[in-house]
């Protein structure tokens, strides 16, 4: 194999990236599989059971829409969905004499 990169065609170039790739890939493997199998040793020496669950990431939020509650009738672009402080135009339209369930979104 030639030791200058440049040297090499495309596709020796892109059979060797490919290769790379399965070496890297199966390495992190190996190396999980021993971070497991450790993670079951030292829960077993102190008496615990652990059991992995492969394929799930926790996560935060999962960022799902709330859906609006109140609607400006004169605006339609101005919504809220009554979480947080009121918007600066329900409250004008409060101070105006008008009432909060005015602007409720009729589903």
């Amino acid at each position: 194999m030639k030791s200058n990169l440049a040297e090499l065609s495309e596709t020796e170039l892109a059979n060797m990236i490919e290769n790379a790739q399965k070496a890297l890939k199966e390495k992190k493997e190996n190396k999980r599989k021993e971070v497991m199998t450790k993670i079951k040793e030292l829960a077993a020496s102190i008496g615990v059971n652990v059991d992995i669950t492969e394929g799930t990431k926790a996560s935060g939020r999962k960022g799902s829409k709330v859906p609006i509650k109140y609607q400006n009738p004169n605006n339609l672009s101005q919504k809220w969905t009554g979480r947080g402080m009121k918007p600066k135009w329900l409250q004008t339209l409060i101070e105006q004499g008008h009432r909060l369930e005015d602007f409720e979104v009729k589903s």
